[in-house]
């Protein structure tokens, strides 16, 4: 049965890799299904399906940035009341972190869903791929409530030193989106919509069964006298470190509508080029993320015992074992772009598409060794509750990117916006 594990105890750089490889391996198969949405609409439903998803997908990135700033703030808190022992408080801060973001989704809810067609024309989305791009949104944040609160009990468990139950729940979530996505998009071509109602019933299922393993796994933690359900103190100290991470997350994400908004002013075939390697991106940058969260829960459990060593030690490891994946990354899309970019496209894809893709993927990824440093030590400044650092680092990356795009591109065209990237990457990552 797994359980709750303490990190404070153990050789730290095995006990932190031990916690790590679940949450890697979990960033595998959540990619796997955001990759094969744009894969199935790409080669059944044709380039504009995939541009039309690709043209919604910094909007969904805003919401998805709340759902892992609170995340974070409940994981941090979390973290430093039980590596501290104090099972009462803990208990207290996981009960008011899903009550507090119940409130907070179902708001965001109702937002999006109203107004998805403004936020379509917010990023410029070309006319033949608008109606497309604004149902997927619209189904998308209709199920957002459901996202949410998956990633709220995601990072409690995280917090409790448990990385293996979202593993386990997430390969299900996973599988079961890429079986509806194949059911509802190749064997009932619903085009667009099934790639949308697929994440919606995989989300709903997740999340309903997280909350019900989470609801056991806290009532396993015994406490001398009943622990408050929600508590304003619990709430403050969430949300201070939990809002700093939503507008950073946030504001990344609204950097990324600029830049999305650059692109659409290229047409669809490099909306869609751009579409399939952002995704790849995607892919490793989150397990750069990942990789720096893990080190967020190790940091926060051990400054609550006040092992301040044990956190030197675990840095250096995971900055080797981030440095390990960058390593596969760069070689997979520096080297094999174009055998990775063929799995979105299909035969009617257009020659511009693929070069875009290829641009992208041969300009950034060979920086992966410097932005993976970054995410790595982003991981113990907000495991320590340094977050006016971490916004510092990260909102500096983020402001050049966007300048850049908007500078180079009236250069260089799309190729400008990807030069961009690792030009602020490296400021970021220095400071």
């Amino acid at each position: 049965m797994m359980k709750n594990k303490d990190l404070t105890v153990g050789e730290p750089k095995r006990v932190l890799i031990g916690f790590t490889i679940p949450l890697f391996i979990s960033v595998i198969f959540q990619q796997l299904y955001n990759i094969a949405d744009s894969v199935i609409a790409g080669k059944f439903a044709g380039e504009s399906a995939l541009a039309a998803i690709g043209a919604s997908y910094p909007i969904t990135m805003i919401f998805m940035a709340v759902a892992i700033g609170s995340q974070i703030g409940c994981s941090v808190v979390i973290s430093r009341y039980f590596g501290a022992g104090d099972h009462k408080a803990a208990k207290t801060c996981i009960s008011t972190s899903l009550l507090g973001g119940l409130v907070l989704s179902a708001a965001l809810t109702v937002f999006g869903v109203i107004f998805s067609p403004q936020l379509m024309q917010l990023v410029n989305t070309p006319s033949d791929i608008f109606d497309g791009g604004n149902l997927y949104l619209r189904i998308y944040t209709a199920g957002f409530i459901f996202l949410y609160i998956y990633n709220i009990t995601t990072g409690i468990f995280n917090s409790l030193g448990d990385s293996k139950t979202p593993l386990v729940l997430l390969i299900i979530s996973s599988l079961g989106n890429i079986a509806l996505d194949a059911l509802f998009v190749i064997a009932f071509d619903m085009g667009v919509a099934g790639v949308a109602w697929a994440t919606f019933i995989a989300q709903g299922a997740s999340c309903i069964l997280s909350v019900i393993v989470l609801k056991k796994r806290t009532d396993s933690m015994k406490t001398e006298e009943k622990a408050p359900v929600f508590s304003k103190k619990a709430l403050s100290e969430i949300l201070t470190v939990a809002i700093p991470s939503i507008i950073q997350q946030s504001f990344i994400s609204v950097g990324n509508l600029f830049v999305q908004y650059v692109i659409n002013g290229f047409g669809s075939s490099v909306i869609a080029g751009y579409s399939a390697a952002v995704k790849l991106n995607t892919f490793a940058i989150t397990s750069f993320i990942t990789l720096g969260n893990g080190v967020s829960s190790f940091t926060a459990q051990n400054l609550g015992a006040g092992k301040l060593d044990r956190i030197k030690s675990a840095l250096k490891a995971a900055l080797m074992f981030a440095f390990a994946v960058a390593a596969v990354f760069v070689i997979c899309y520096a080297g094999f772009g174009r055998l990775f970019l063929y799995m979105f496209m299909n035969k009617d894809t257009t020659e511009l598409a693929m070069q875009t893709g290829l641009d992208f993927l041969h300009i950034v990824s060979p920086f992966y060794f410097m932005i993976c440093i970054k995410n790595i030590i982003d991981g113990v400044l907000k495991g320590s509750e340094s977050m006016g650092y971490f916004m510092i680092t990260t909102f500096t990356d983020l402001i050049l990117r966007v300048i850049l795009a908007f500078v180079l591109s009236s250069f260089w065209g799309a190729t400008g916006v990807w030069i961009g990237w690792p030009i602020s990457w490296f400021f970021g990552t220095a400071l």
